[in-house]
């Protein structure tokens, strides 16, 4: 069984620990609500994602540590546009997808698009 696992951009920048493809890692998770992710990923898209790998908090009681064996690992960059309100939001269907080989928390620039995360396929590992 395959699993999609968002991770913030800036929670690796902040204290994530890098891995690669193949390597096996344990990740705090809670389950993901594809509305949090839809106007970065597309609505298609976030409905794949089966958790979001949580660091700070917000996940008392919630979520659980897995053990997972990386598979796939996607950067997403996308374009931002500052509203009314001085907020940069997301441009629905701006996302861009560029598969690599791992993760550090640092990405190459993209022109016209920003770093955020990444989507990584994993299969959960026992024992």
């Amino acid at each position: 069984m395959t699993v999609t696992i968002w991770i913030d951009g800036w929670q690796m920048q902040c204290c994530g620990v890098r891995f690669r493809a193949g390597a096996v890692v344990e990740w705090q998770v809670v389950e993901a609500d594809a509305e949090d992710h839809a106007d970065v990923v597309g609505a298609e898209r976030a409905a794949e994602i089966d958790f979001r790998e949580e660091h700070h908090g917000g996940v008392e009681g919630e979520g659980a540590v897995v053990r997972v064996r990386v598979g796939a690992v996607d950067e997403v960059h996308c374009r931002y546009e500052v509203a009314g309100d001085g907020i940069g939001y997301p441009v629905p269907g701006s996302a861009e997808f560029v598969p690599v080989e791992g993760a550090d928390g640092r990405a190459v620039e993209r022109p016209g698009v920003g770093f955020v995360g990444y989507l990584v396929t994993a299969e959960p590992v026992v024992g």
